[in-house]
Formats: C-alpha cells, structure tokens, sequence
C-alpha cells in the first residue's frame, strides 16, 4: 500500500487529531494506529517501543484469522460447515457421556452458538487441551439460534484446520493466503498444551499484517483481481448471523456476529481482540481502521475508540462523486499539526503528581504485612528525583521493580516463570519485559501502573494507602493467565529496622 495524505483520501487531517486527542484524554493504552482508504495509508503511528516491525499479540483478533482458514479448508473440500464436530475428534470424545459435545456444528461453532462448556483451560493445567475441550459436558443440546461465547471452541477449529491438512495452521494460512498477499514471514502462533496452535487467543503479527487481512476480507475475499476465497463465504462471514445484545453487552460489539467476525455500527465488521486489537473494515466509505493496543481492565475503552472513530472521522469522511473521487485540498499547516502531534505521543503512563511531602517519611523504611493473598512479607518503597524503586520478597524470593515518576521505566517484571511459547506452562527462567510508572493520586496515596508488553500483555495496579505508620496496599490486575499472585488486600506496618 502506498501512503499519502489524509486529505487525499478525503478525510481532514485536522479531524484525526482531533480523535487522536480524545483517545489520550482518556489516558487509554495506545500501541500503534494506522488508517487507510482503499489502498492507500492515510495516517500510522507507532509509540515506543512499538515499531512496525513489531510482532503484536492480537489476542480474540486470531479468531477471525482461524475463520478464514476455516473457509479454506471448506473451499478445497476437507469438510462442510453442516458437519459435526465430533466427527472428527471421535478419540476424544470417549468416554463422555454427553452427545451434544460432538454434535455441534462446525458453522454453529464459527458463529458461538454452541452451549457453554465447564472450567477454562487456563485453571485446568491439562496436558492437552483438545482433550480437555471435549471431556466436558454442555448446559443443553446445540441450536444454533443464541450467541454464548466460546473461546476454546474457536481453538478447536484451528486444530480441525491442523488436523485435515497435516500442517500447522500458520503453514497452511502462508500456503493459501498470507503469501500472496505480502503478509509477513515472522508472524506466527504461540501454542497450547498438547502441541496445538493458539488459534483463539496467539497470532503474534505486524500491525500491517492485520491490515493486509482485513484489507482481503473487504474486498470480499479478492486480491489483485483474483478470487483466493470463496465470495459467498467470506459475505456471509462479515454478515450478521447471530444477535449479540444483551444486558451485559452494548455498544459496538452489540451489532450482531458472522463467522468469528463481529458486526459493528453503519454495517461495519470488525476483527476484536482482547485488550482492544481493533480491525475496522467499513464497506461504504471503504476505510480500515486498525488499533492496537492494551486497555484491559479499561471497560470503556473498546466503545470510546470505535465510537468516537465514526463521530469523529468516519462520519465525516468525504464521499465520492459520480467518478468516483473524494479527495480535498490538501491542507499543509492542519497536516503539520497532526503529525507533530502524533509524533510526540508516548506510550500511556501513570498520572498524578510526581511527589508527595510524605515520601521522607515512608523512604527505604520496610513495611510488614498479615498474612495475603499475594504471599508478600515484606516491602519498602525507594524514591528518587524521577524514578523509584518498589522491593518485596515473596515465594520467590526478593523481588525489584523499578518505575519512573510520571514517566514509564522499561525493563523486565521481576516474576520468574510465566509462559513462553506455551500457554499456560510454567516457563523457567521466563521474564516479561514491561513498562512501569508510578505517580501520586493524592498525598497519601501511591499508584504503581505496570503493563507487561512482550508476546503476552497484561496490567497491574498497585495502590498503596498511608495511614500514619501503617499502609494499605491493594493489587488488581488484568491479564489472561498470570500475575494470579499479584491481587488482593493487605495491612502493613512501618518497621524502622
């Protein structure tokens, strides 16, 4: 794709700023953005250390990955959507009692419209995790007819893709479509236990990669004149096939669902990932919208992205005339502006005040907590001109994290152990990298806003409380399978020795 202006692609550049500034407003986590119109890139922006180059995990966004290779394998005849499940994974259905399991479709699965299932995967620590998926029991037979989201269900036909072609489902993507329509070499899938690809939570891609895809899937499954896939599948897979509003569910993911596509506002479809991983593709202005980035434990972050991208730029895109043009002047000072705005953004840090008058205090002193949920014994808190220190011990051990005073401190997070290329097995050795940056929310009360950003993401907060020689520390976090022993309560009291 060539890049060019917002102008030219008919969209004031003053209007992407404008967005650009109600996202920070909101002091949401913003890796990487790029919009395009047609095939031309009309704005991209990376904060460090986000780069283009970067393999980004893309979370619930691989979903819609393993539903185009669903339609793959279905164009060169290995199943058919009406087919049971349990056809083909008949070993590891022995022994469970319950018929609906194996008799969900391969369509009602793409769609979530299967029953829920028993315990996640994550608390079951088994070795394998087909074998997990299909010793559970259902809450009634298939129908096809309600939405219930089933993540390990969208795992399962990634390993049905694996099982029918012999190949991992990466070699058989690069096979059929990644190759041929530049995606990169180096993007890849973590894995699950038993050997299986990640399919519903792993892809690690560049944010162009993802582009590329959704680019594919807005032309209707055609690249360069040449249909790949099947037009009639990849319609319906954008369509709405299924509701999705509930009571636990508005907004932009409340429009309806295809096949592991969400549905969106103005008969958009979007590929959605965890931690909002956003593809946008809008057929009537023929604009994608990628986002990437991680606000987990942020409820209103997904809305206010996608949202304020159609009140703020989307709907005031101009639209073509009857040849087909809908470029405006160019505008060099409002472009000037945006990029120079853009240029300066950095990746989200703590806010508040960078120091507080009790710090002398509370300086290097240890602090000794009861018993806790986060097996601390105890800690102290270390402060510099901007820059800090937060030292516990553990069950592993002492533990060092260092963070900046109103400014991200990167390094790696001092847990030993989480998962690597495997999910959910413990990884010795194993450290993530991470940003960490502190700040006061008031003068006796501490923030320390961690966000790991390696193959994994995930969030972390710790509050702590002062209260003359005693601290209230409160640990909350968001992320899919550790910092388990980061949350809860606990009393401490200052001990000068």
């Amino acid at each position: 794709m060539i890049k060019t202006t917002p102008e030219h692609g008919g969209i004031h550049s003053s209007y992407i700023k404008e967005w650009l500034e109600g996202i920070e407003t909101a002091n949401l986590s913003t890796h990487n953005i790029i919009i395009t119109r047609r095939n031309e890139i009309l704005f991209e922006n990376y904060r460090p250390p986000f780069h283009a180059d970067f393999l980004h995990r893309m979370y619930s966004v691989s979903k819609s990955f393993v539903a185009i290779a669903v339609g793959f394998a279905m164009q060169d005849g290995l199943f058919g959507l009406d087919d049971p499940i349990g056809k083909y994974f008949s070993c590891e259905l022995e022994g469970n009692p319950d018929p609906n399991m194996g008799a969900q479709t391969i369509r009602q699965m793409l769609m979530m419209s299967t029953p829920k299932k028993g315990r996640d995967w994550f608390t079951a620590r088994n070795d394998d995790r087909v074998r997990e998926y299909f010793q559970h029991t259902t809450t009634s037979a298939p129908r096809g007819s309600a939405f219930m989201y089933d993540s390990s269900g969208s795992f399962i036909l990634g390993v049905l893709v694996e099982r029918l072609t012999g190949v991992p489902l990466i070699d058989y993507l690069r096979e059929k479509l990644f190759d041929k329509i530049g995606i990169s070499k180096e993007a890849r899938f973590l894995y699950c236990p038993g050997g299986h690809s990640w399919g519903d939570s792993a892809l690690l891609a560049k944010p162009r990669d993802l582009l590329l895809a959704a680019r594919f899937m807005l032309n209707g499954g055609n690249w360069n004149g040449v249909q790949l896939l099947d037009a009639e599948y990849v319609k319906t897979a954008t369509s709405k096939l299924i509701e999705t509003k509930s009571v636990e569910r508005e907004g932009f993911s409340s429009q309806g669902y295809g096949y592991q596509i969400w549905k969106s506002y103005d008969d958009s479809f979007l590929f959605n990932g965890m931690g909002c991983q956003f593809a946008l593709c809008i057929p009537d202005s023929d604009i994608i919208m990628i986002y990437n980035g991680d606000n987990q434990g942020i409820d209103y972050a997904g809305e206010l992205i996608i949202r304020s991208f159609f009140e703020k730029v989307e709907h005031r895109a101009k639209m073509p005339d009857s040849n087909g043009n809908y470029s405006l002047p160019e505008n060099p000072e409002a472009l000037k502006e945006l990029n120079n705005y853009a240029e300066s953004l950095v990746l989200a840090f703590q806010n508040g005040e960078m120091h507080s008058s009790i710090e002398k205090d509370i300086d290097g002193c240890w602090f000794i907590p009861h018993e806790n949920p986060m097996g601390i014994k105890r800690f102290r808190l270390c402060f510099g001109e901007d820059s800090g220190r937060f030292e516990y011990d553990n069950m592993q051990g002492g533990k060092i994290l260092p963070f900046g005073l109103c400014r991200n401190e990167f390094g790696l997070f001092p847990e030993e152990g989480y998962s690597r290329e495997v999910g959910s097995v413990f990884c010795p050795g194993n450290y993530y990298k991470c940003a960490t940056s502190a700040a006061w929310k008031s003068k006796k009360h501490l923030r320390i806003n961690v966000q790991v950003i390696d193959d994994y993401f995930g969030r972390l907060w710790i509050d702590f409380i002062f209260d003359d020689d005693s601290v209230a520390i409160k640990m909350k976090k968001a992320a899919e399978d550790f910092f388990t022993t980061y949350e809860g309560e606990a009393i401490a009291k200052i001990t000068k020795d």
